[in-house]
């Protein structure tokens, strides 16, 4: 708890300690950031509870087909020692050889939805290998959170996301870094009042003013929003912190910070 208020935070990368340091410097690398923590579990749990918030939701990655099923594992292994703190999303890659069993095995180990990145796995939004994903997680009633944005590139940006919205209407797709990294502004101008899209506030409070992200996120609509860190990426505490003075009134903030994720992901907390 934190000022009153349990927080859970929806969007946090977790990676294996062997592999923890290479991992994050490979994103630092790609957004030519400085990471602020190392990536591990352990010291997410502990800064967690020196923070005050009350859970968080992990995921990894996969970077090629090979790798689904080992991330997917360690994410369930990794939620089944954390004494009931962690909730696990998995990972998908078009170009699995079979997407209906990398499916039916995330949903077997209990993982809650399914994490994509289409700028580091380098597909499209709506690449024609992408379909079985969205019609599997559609399906399965699996959330999909779903990095967007990226003004260097086109693969997540908001003309290849409307698309996947209209056609897929029982799925839902979190947008994260407020539906588009980069391009906040146009974004929400473009997908507030989607029915079945959420966003997440990661990443977008160090770049965006706090009084222009408060206006974003009303614009979206508080029962919309998502709170979330982007673990290792920032340190929680400052993300946290900068969430209490956007000026957001007491219920907004409880919808973001714990209300809407736990009905999105169906989560008794």
């Amino acid at each position: 708890m934190r000022n009153g208020f349990q927080i859970i935070d929806s969007h946090c990368h977790i990676y294996p300690e062997k592999i923890a340091s290479k991992a994050v410097a490979g994103t630092d690398t790609f957004y030519g950031t400085v990471a602020k923590c190392d990536g591990t579990a352990r010291s997410l749990l502990q800064i967690n509870s020196e923070v005050g918030i009350d859970h968080a939701l992990v995921q990894s990655v996969a970077t090629t087909p090979k790798q689904v099923s080992s991330i997917n594992n360690f994410i369930a292994e990794t939620v089944s020692r954390s004494d009931g703190k962690l909730t696990g999303l998995g990972t998908l890659h078009p170009d699995s050889a079979d997407q209906r069993a990398d499916v039916r095995q995330l949903a077997e180990l209990g993982l809650r939805g399914v994490k994509l990145h289409p700028d580091i796995q380098q597909f499209k939004i709506d690449d024609y290998r992408c379909l079985k994903i969205y019609e599997l997680c559609e399906k399965y009633g699996l959330p999909i959170l779903m990095h967007t944005g990226d003004k260097r590139y086109d693969f997540s940006n908001t003309n290849r996301l409307i698309p996947i919205l209209e056609t897929y209407t029982g799925l839902t797709i979190i947008g994260a870094h407020m539906g588009g990294w980069s391009l906040w502004e146009e974004a929400s101008e473009l997908l507030a009042g989607t029915p079945n899209l959420y966003v997440d506030c990661s990443s977008t409070m160090y770049w965006v003013p706090l009084d222009k992200t408060a206006q974003i996120i009303r614009r979206y609509g508080a029962d919309r929003v998502l709170f979330g860190t982007d673990y290792p990426m920032w340190h929680p505490r400052d993300e946290v912190e900068m969430f209490f003075q956007l000026g957001l009134g007491e219920e907004e903030m409880k919808l973001i910070l714990s209300e809407n994720v736990k009905k999105l992901y169906g989560l008794s907390l």
